[in-house]
């Protein structure tokens, strides 16, 4: 008990300094528009990409368990907890009506423990949580960015959310492989992998089809595209619970990419 306390602590302490030294590249540039005040799409935003941080914490947590990328995957999953929280209580101020605001508090409710398991050194049994705890909080966090679009009642809105919602199913498909590499059964195991990848190929297609999308958004929507083929190359070769360091590595940094450029997509849809 006391090896276990001791390895916890110092995984903590990893975490800490990892949260006070360096910034993510890319998504954790969007802290610094925290105090910022909200309008309706960049709530939209940040709601949507809670659903996403919901997924990275589960996929870093996998990838500190399996050695890979181990100090990059420690600052992912300590930038992505201390975001979520910060956004969090953004939100939960913003929420415009008591629907959303009860949303939000459910959402506090469900982070608290799914939290605590995250922090903890990671371990296979912790990660058979993970995988209960993490789709609680995505879908409490997915019902407020559809409630907050719903009240925007706009199409930009409405393309803020598929938008950012790219950024969310990136980091799924690859918590899912993640998962399935460390032996976790997941419902069913490739069914939702194959509906994540469904749905992100068709959000690409609306994204692209959508008269709001201008040329700008268009070459990162293609650059995005282009990262896709080699992420999902990657996935493609997954055999059945098995581990292999080279094709996990390409997951982790094919799934960041594919999130840095729609971080910035979803961005400047809030822009229109």
């Amino acid at each position: 008990m006391k090896s276990r306390e001791m390895s916890r602590r110092s995984f903590l302490a990893d975490c800490c300094l990892l949260v006070a030294g360096v910034a993510l590249p890319g998504v954790a540039r969007a802290e610094g528009a925290a105090a910022a005040v909200l309008t309706i799409n960049s709530a939209i935003n940040k709601a949507g990409r809670q659903r996403m941080l919901s997924q990275r914490i589960a996929k870093a947590y996998c990838q500190v368990g399996l050695n890979v990328q181990p100090k990059k995957s420690k600052q992912i999953l300590a930038d992505s907890t201390m975001l979520f929280e910060a956004q969090l209580s953004e939100l939960s101020g913003f929420a415009p009506t008591t629907e959303i605001r009860e949303t939000y508090r459910q959402l506090h409710d469900k982070w608290v423990s799914y939290k605590s398991v995250a922090m903890e050194s990671p371990t296979q049994k912790g990660a058979e949580k993970i995988a209960l705890l993490n789709e609680g909080v995505l879908k409490i966090a997915h019902q407020g960015t559809v409630q907050l679009e719903q009240y925007a009642a706009t199409n930009v809105g409405k393309l803020v959310n598929i938008s950012g919602r790219q950024r969310m199913l990136s980091q799924r498909l690859a918590k899912f492989y993640m998962l399935r590499a460390w032996g976790v059964e997941v419902e069913g195991n490739m069914k939702p992998m194959d509906a994540a990848r469904a749905d992100l190929i068709k959000g690409f297609a609306d994204l692209s089809a959508a008269k709001e999308t201008t040329v700008s958004i268009k070459r990162e929507l293609e650059l995005a595209k282009t990262q896709w083929v080699f992420f999902d190359n990657a996935l493609n070769q997954q055999g059945l619970h098995k581990f292999e360091p080279v094709l996990a590595e390409n997951v982790a940094t094919s799934s960041e990419r594919i999130l840095e450029v729609m971080d910035r997509v979803t961005g400047m849809y809030q822009q229109l």
